[in-house]
């Protein structure tokens, strides 16, 4: 009996010291509420949220990448590949401050907001990736690298793959230039590259900004490009039903030079010369010199040089050189002053098919390629001018009597008259849009019969 009551008492204490221990919960309690995954704070926004401009700025600065808020210092340092800056591969600040009015524009303004550097797009889709065939007009040209090295690596990075852009080219598909606008319409082709002269005879109203001789530095040129690049975009979505501009190659080293077999010394050696062009507002300029021009696709013209079925060839020296048509010409005549501007567009269907943020993150790409285009280019005329010369060709620039004619006889009474007759005549819209956007900064206005009279020039 006793020994009963003792064990008890044992019992009750080691009762004690269990709970005094911790013991055995009563039911497992359940893990609190079971916290959803550590739910990702508020549709986990980047750091980048926070930044402000100038803050992306500067941690973006030093190269590929960089963009201007006040501080053109910043976008000095390396070129993003191999042959897309100066002699060094670098871009340098003297090209810059020459090309200051690109930084200083309102259109530059807009695309570093197109570029949302502050709160970009988050990747959200996880579905199967997406492949894009990219056109250009030929590899071996330095835009076409630079999309390579920018908007393509870019926007795969950003996508973590889900979406990839693959280059092709105009060769490689057995095309010329001259039908892109329609195989972008009907989705022969997915996303392309769109030269304003190439495409003349579909759509003329976009060589507005290809009027050769009548801009006669890159500022101008410039300034009259932004101020119609809207309406133009609006051209090209009902031309292609819907197509959309991604992006557009700015070079504001483009400038066009004439490489020929034979020695041009005088406005009159271009007299009879068969010179390959590459749009109808180029033609109508050769057709001033007397020259005459004719339409060759770019990867024929080194086999028409080489077999003296052209004397003369005319494009951009970083495009002459990457075909090399120093092996088949001597001499490079110029500068015809360029502010070059391609185009690239997406057929519609391929682009409205894409998620929502693969859409998103392309447009924001495909801004930062054009800021990255600025940043590049400007060296591009110098260096790839010297790259020509050092392959072989004697540089000739032209004299003073052909820049007279240029100003007097080609621009006045072949470029000019010769695109209103094209885009329908004074009475058009896309001639109203000169006389509004392009006279004032111009000092040329086109009057309703279509002939021209001076403006002051107010921008």
């Amino acid at each position: 009996m006793r020994n009963g009551r003792i064990m008890l008492l044992l019992l009750a204490m080691l009762a004690v010291i269990l709970v005094a221990c911790g013991g055995e919960d009563p039911a497992p309690a359940k893990p609190a509420a079971a916290k959803p995954a550590a739910a990702k704070p508020a549709a986990a926004k980047p750091a980048a949220a926070s930044l402000t401009l100038e803050e992306a700025a500067a941690q973006r600065a030093g190269g590929p990448g960089s963009f201007y808020v006040g501080d053109l210092s910043q976008l000095v340092g390396p070129a993003p590949g191999p042959t897309l800056g100066d002699a060094d591969d670098m871009v340098n600040l003297a090209g810059l401050e020459r090309e200051r009015y690109l930084f200083d524009s309102p259109y530059y303004d807009a695309l570093v907001k197109k570029s949302n550097f502050t709160n970009q797009t988050e990747l959200v889709y996880d579905g199967d990736p997406v492949e894009i065939q990219v056109t250009c007009i030929n590899r071996t040209l330095a835009t076409c690298k630079l999309v390579e090295e920018v908007l393509i690596k870019n926007t795969t990075e950003r996508t973590q793959g889900k979406l990839n852009l693959v280059v092709t080219s105009f060769p490689e598909l057995g095309l010329a230039g001259p039908d892109s606008l329609a195989l972008v319409r009907d989705g022969t082709i997915a996303f392309t590259e769109i030269t304003s002269g190439y495409v003349a005879g579909d759509l003329p109203q976009l060589e507005i900004t290809f009027l050769y001789g009548l801009y006669p530095d890159h500022e101008i040129e410039y300034k009259a490009n932004a101020a119609v690049q809207g309406y133009l975009e609006e051209l090209i979505q009902e031309d292609t039903g819907g197509g959309q501009v991604i992006s557009r190659m700015w070079v504001s080293g483009g400038d066009n030079f004439f490489f020929c077999r034979d020695k041009i010394n005088t406005a009159a050696d271009f007299k009879g010369k068969k010179v390959r062009s590459h749009g109808a507002a180029l033609s109508d300029w050769i057709e001033g010199f007397g020259a005459n021009a004719q339409f060759v696709a770019f990867a024929e013209v080194y086999t028409a040089l080489e077999r003296g079925i052209l004397d003369c060839g005319v494009t951009v020296a970083f495009a002459a050189h990457g075909q090399r048509w120093y092996e088949v010409t001597d001499y490079m005549v110029g500068p015809l002053s360029s502010q070059l501007i391609n185009t690239m567009v997406m057929n519609a269907k391929v682009f409205s098919d894409l998620p929502d943020d693969l859409r998103q993150i392309l447009v924001e790409e495909g801004a930062r390629h054009e800021l990255e285009a600025m940043r590049v280019t400007p060296a591009w005329n110098e260096v790839w001018t010297q790259r020509n010369v050092d392959a072989g060709l004697e540089f000739m620039p032209f004299t003073d009597e052909m820049k007279e004619i240029q100003a007097n006889k080609a621009v006045p009474i072949h470029v000019l008259p010769n695109w209103i007759k094209r885009v329908g005549g004074p009475d058009t819209d896309i001639v109203r849009l000169f006389n509004e956007k392009i006279a004032p900064i111009v000092g040329l206005k086109i009057n309703d019969d279509g002939t021209t009279s001076q403006v002051p020039v107010t921008e």
